[in-house]
């Protein structure tokens, strides 16, 4: 696996992220097109990507982060074959070298399905294993999701 970081997604990357966020997020998460799916990206400022890219050039994981307000969000997303194997803290380690803080907003339960009929096992448990505070009292509750903040900042 090699991790290369950009600032802007290659078209062909779009497509590959496109289809790794909605396999491997909730399926109420899911883009329905290419064109939402950029949609949503044109709305994000001063964006960072990480492609996790397997031997046969193909995108495994994806984290990107940036500015909303005055803060730093992020979000990572990697094939659920490679979870569990270190990948992800590799990750975070990263972008925590660049960031001064960083904020995400994760499920913090199992009760979502993801479009393989598979549950979507939170990531909360990660989070915090990699130095970031669950802030409890900030919560996202809309149709499409149910999240708890997180926060990271550097000391």
């Amino acid at each position: 696996m090699k991790l290369i970081q950009r600032s802007i997604l290659l078209e062909s990357e779009k497509n590959e992220v496109f289809n790794l966020w909605n396999n491997e997020y909730p399926k109420k998460l899911s883009y329905d097109s290419i064109k939402e799916f950029e949609a949503y990206l044109e709305g994000l400022t001063e964006q960072t990507h990480i492609l996790v890219i397997d031997s046969d050039n193909k995108i495994m994981g994806w984290y990107f982060d940036f500015k909303r307000g005055n803060e730093r969000w992020f979000a990572i997303i990697l094939d659920s074959k490679l979870q569990g194997k270190g990948l992800g803290t590799k990750i975070i380690e990263l972008a925590k070298q660049r960031e001064v803080e960083l904020n995400g907003w994760v499920i913090d339960h199992n009760k979502d399905k993801k479009k393989n009929g598979e549950f979507y096992n939170s990531p909360l448990s990660f989070y915090l294993k990699n130095g970031f505070r669950k802030l409890a009292a900030d919560r996202l509750e809309l149709d499409k999701i149910s999240a708890v903040k997180i926060k990271w900042i550097k000391k």
